[in-house]
């Protein structure tokens, strides 16, 4: 039955004299969801909780108040209703314990397609180290997930979610007093939001770029240890991984002589270094007459002139097309030229200058052939221009010679 339905029903019922409006309000608390009956007793004074008893994917597979706090919820007295409770919400290690009895045992989390070993990580993790000593600062399962509306990592809404996660760790890790008893620092997150990583999640929506737990980890939280550090990177950047590990700086890395990648680029304020500083790069670690230091020189010469070439044939190929000219061919083999620069990257991972010069040699070929092709198209337009002139002076030319002759035919006869 519909709603207009049933108010000419109670309007009926109420009599003559009855305005509709009185039975309106009836009528919204008869369309209140059933979940959100009253006789649940948790909710009769936990009513703030009752966007926890609806939402969220403990909500969505009947998980209640009391399947995880125990007592009686058929009970509309406090006493009784309490009797039976299972743990003390404020006991962090208690509340890590209590997830866990579910969300490790794989009979259970199994049908989700949920690990299981999230409990067996966090122990491993410095979050969980502390906490089980009785260290109250270290976060425990409610402190990344909301305690009752637990929403898929998936739900933009997530405090999991990877558009999520660095304010969710931040919350801690800017904590300037918290963080000064283990000796810390605090600025991660501002360092963060100026990386080329941030960039690619924020700014390009690139969901799979990392995030603090993309290097760290999320239950098993830890810093990578020096000799870590290339494989974390690995994970994402496979080719320029493969490439560095073949390197002396690769072979330095795992030798724990190098921070492997971080003896280059910055840890969260990680970004690509431009092309004028891959030589400073270098003399940070060599001196600036060793034979490394001039490698990294040789490399900087190379990349530094393959860039700027691709600028100009860019900025070429954008003033063909604002003169009207057909730049699809152009703008194919700019693509070719630009996919042999960004093969340059693994090269000097490498170190391999020989190779980098050679992928600079492409660049420079195919940059050269579309300058010839602009420089051609430029000759034609001035040709057109000048073709123009005599065009116009006879134009002009016939104005003049018609004014002229029209003034005549005007002027009296004497």
């Amino acid at each position: 039955m519909s709603l207009h339905a049933i108010v000419a029903v109670l309007s009926l019922i109420g009599g003559a004299g009855s305005s509709t409006s009185e039975f309106e309000s009836v009528v919204v608390v008869w369309q209140v969801p059933a979940v959100q009956d009253t006789a649940y007793g948790c909710l009769l004074c936990h009513a703030d909780k009752r966007r926890s008893f609806t939402q969220g994917v403990h909500s969505d597979r009947d998980i209640r108040c009391h399947d995880c706090h125990g007592g009686n919820p058929r009970s509309a007295e406090t006493e009784p209703a309490h009797r039976g409770m299972r743990f003390d919400v404020s006991n962090k290690s208690a509340v890590a314990r209590h997830c866990s009895s579910c969300h490790s045992d794989p009979d259970q989390m199994r049908q989700y397609g949920l690990p299981a070993g999230e409990m067996a990580e966090f122990r491993t993790s410095r979050h969980g180290q502390v906490l089980f000593q009785g260290n109250t600062d270290a976060p425990t399962c409610t402190d990344c997930h909301d305690a009752h509306i637990v929403l898929r990592r998936t739900d933009a809404r997530s405090s999991v979610h990877p558009t999520n996660i660095p304010a969710t760790c931040a919350k801690c890790h800017e904590n300037a007093a918290m963080m000064q008893k283990y000796g810390l620092p605090t600025d991660q997150f501002a360092r963060y939001s100026e990386s080329a990583h941030h960039t690619a999640l924020f700014e390009n929506g690139n969901l799979a770029a990392p995030t603090c737990i993309g290097c760290h980890g999320s239950h098993s939280a830890l810093p990578p240890k020096a000799t870590e550090i290339s494989t974390v990177c690995d994970r994402c950047h496979v080719l320029l991984g493969t490439e560095f590990h073949d390197s002396p700086h690769g072979r330095a890395a795992r030798a724990g002589a190098i921070p492997g990648c971080l003896a280059c680029h910055e840890n969260h304020g990680t970004r690509v270094p431009a092309p004028e500083e891959m030589s400073a790069l270098c003399t940070s670690c060599h001196t600036a007459d060793s034979p490394a230091a001039a490698v990294g020189v040789s490399i900087q010469v190379e990349v530094t002139r393959a860039r700027d070439e691709l600028q100009l044939v860019q900025r070429d190929i954008e003033a063909m097309a604002r003169q009207g000219r057909r730049v699809a061919d152009a703008r194919f083999r700019y693509r070719t030229a630009f996919t042999a620069y960004s093969e340059i990257a693994k090269a000097q991972h490498r170190l391999d200058v020989d190779m980098v010069a050679d992928l600079r040699r492409q660049v420079s070929s195919i940059a050269s052939d579309i300058r010839e092709t602009a420089e051609a198209s430029e000759e034609r337009r001035w040709e057109h221009r000048l073709l123009l002139f005599p065009v116009w002076f006879l134009t002009l030319a016939a104005v003049v010679l018609a004014l002229f002759k029209l003034g005549t035919l005007r002027k009296p006869e004497q």
